[in-house]
């Protein structure tokens, strides 16, 4: 190999890892990002819930606090998201989440989240639910940029028998685990023990996804005694189960701490989705909830800390969204951001920082076949074909679009009107055409959806297999 070309393949190989040999490791962070699962907007105590969260209180008061973060109103398209730092339109995965029966999961071509860290030197960790495929190897974990994944690969399971369908989902390193244990609780120590036994000497990324509120509503009975006054038992067990999560953060954060990791770890939190009302979640004054374009389904508690880095108690207003998270992380790795494929995220650091605006001019909730939304600064644009509602609920006035398609038209000021109570569709057309204009170009770059109306539905033939996740 002629030497001018040898040299060039090192550089190149260089910009790819964002240059990691030349970055001061004193400013390449341990980084833990913390996801729950089905957790209300108003569901922790800084947000004035009744459900006891003083770990996560304490994170809020350590860290900044934002106050308009948008995730995805279901799971998978959230933590597609996370790991791509693309919007689920690009990934085929707009619609629902990942059932255990797909035969599909994140595409095998997006650069991952984990992959990227790891290119420049980062240990990566996984704990807890991945639900972004498992019906092959190649998309598991640790075929997906994860050193080590400990946890399940479907989007519900069983608390205590850690099943689902019949068949066990609970999993290291790719291998069946037979234990006993709550889930919370298991994935709290797997992470503590991480955490002991990490190697000072290179930097961690460390992904905790918990399970938890998500139904099975079930809870330990400690926990469940500390909500006895709540009647209603769906709120009970929800109550009781967020409360187990949250000791389970302060588990991890006692670990960080005596490892003397604290200082130096970039901790982010926030939830999938909104809060399932239905389950014993409570969105507080948000409209609608998990499943929902509304504020409710896409707005979600969220924080990040890093002592001497960001400022303590600190209140971010402007919109952002989890795409954000990464090239946000890349750049403090010191990871390039560059990549063939399209990112959707910007870097908040600034405005995490220094409290500039938002980078975004916009953001996409979602779009699918037959609904979407989008903000645009402070304007935010709810569309839907026709449903059925109840008598006497107004949803917003039909209008027809070209071709004769009747559609529902709701747009809201969301700085104004944050419940989403006042359509102001029919006082604002020019503001409607506008974001419409926006949505049509997000539909020509759509993927197709990969689940289809019936791929929600277990088919008559589905065989659960004895363990989930282990092939021939």
């Amino acid at each position: 190999m002629r030497k001018s070309v040898r040299i060039g393949l090192v550089m190149a190989v260089a910009l790819w890892s964002g240059c990691a040999m030349g970055q001061d490791s004193a400013d390449r962070p341990h980084i833990l990002v913390i996801v729950a699962d089905d957790l209300g907007f108003k569901d922790v105590g800084y947000h004035g819930s009744e459900i006891r969260t003083p770990n996560i209180d304490a994170l809020a008061r350590a860290g900044v606090q934002l106050n308009q973060f948008y995730v995805q109103p279901v799971c998978s398209p959230t933590r597609a998201a996370l790991m791509t730092g693309r919007y689920p339109i690009r990934l085929g995965l707009q619609v629902g989440v990942i059932r255990p029966w797909a035969t599909y999961g994140l595409g095998l071509n997006e650069r991952t989240l984990p992959q990227a860290l790891k290119a420049v030197g980062y240990r990566t960790e996984m704990v807890g639910k991945w639900h972004l495929g498992m019906y092959e190897r190649a998309y598991l974990p640790t075929q997906r940029g994860f050193d080590y994944h400990y946890g399940h690969y479907l989007g519900m399971i069983d608390y205590y028998t850690h099943e689902r369908n019949g068949g066990l989902d609970w999993h290291r390193n790719g291998k069946m685990v037979r234990e006993e244990g709550y889930t919370t609780n298991l994935m709290a120590r797997d992470a503590e023990r991480l955490i002991n036994d990490h190697d000072l000497g290179k930097p961690l990324f460390l992904y905790v996804a918990f399970n938890a509120p998500h139904t099975p509503l079930q809870a330990p009975e400690e926990y469940l005694k500390q909500y006895e006054h709540i009647k209603d038992h769906k709120r009970q067990k929800y109550a009781a189960m967020v409360t187990c999560m949250d000791d389970a953060i302060g588990r991890i954060m006692s670990a960080l701490r005596d490892r003397g990791m604290r200082d130096n770890t970039l901790i982010l939190f926030c939830s999938d989705n909104g809060g399932p009302c239905q389950n014993g979640a409570n969105n507080g004054s948000l409209r609608g909830g998990k499943g929902s374009l509304y504020e409710g389904g896409v707005r979600v508690p969220a924080l990040a800390v890093w002592p001497g880095r960001l400022k303590a108690g600190n209140l971010v207003d402007g919109p952002m969204h989890i795409v954000d998270w990464y090239p946000t992380l890349l750049k403090r790795a010191g990871a390039s951001v560059s990549q063939p494929l399209l990112l959707d995220g910007l870097d908040i650091w600034p405005a995490l920082v220094e409290g500039k605006p938002s980078p975004h001019i916009e953001i996409l909730h979602n779009l699918t076949p037959v609904e979407g939304a989008i903000r645009r600064g402070d304007w935010k644009l709810v569309v839907t074909k026709p449903r059925r509602t109840p008598a006497g609920k107004k949803k917003g006035r039909p209008r027809s679009r070209p071709g004769g398609q009747t559609e529902t038209i709701e747009l809201f000021n969301i700085a104004a009107d944050p419940e989403e109570k006042n359509n102001l569709a029919d006082e604002e057309p020019g503001k409607v055409r506008e974001l419409m204009v926006r949505l049509d170009f997000y539909a020509e770059q759509a993927a197709g959806p990969r689940q289809s109306a019936a791929g929600s539905q277990r088919p008559a033939d589905f065989k659960v297999p004895k363990v989930w996740g282990e092939f021939d």
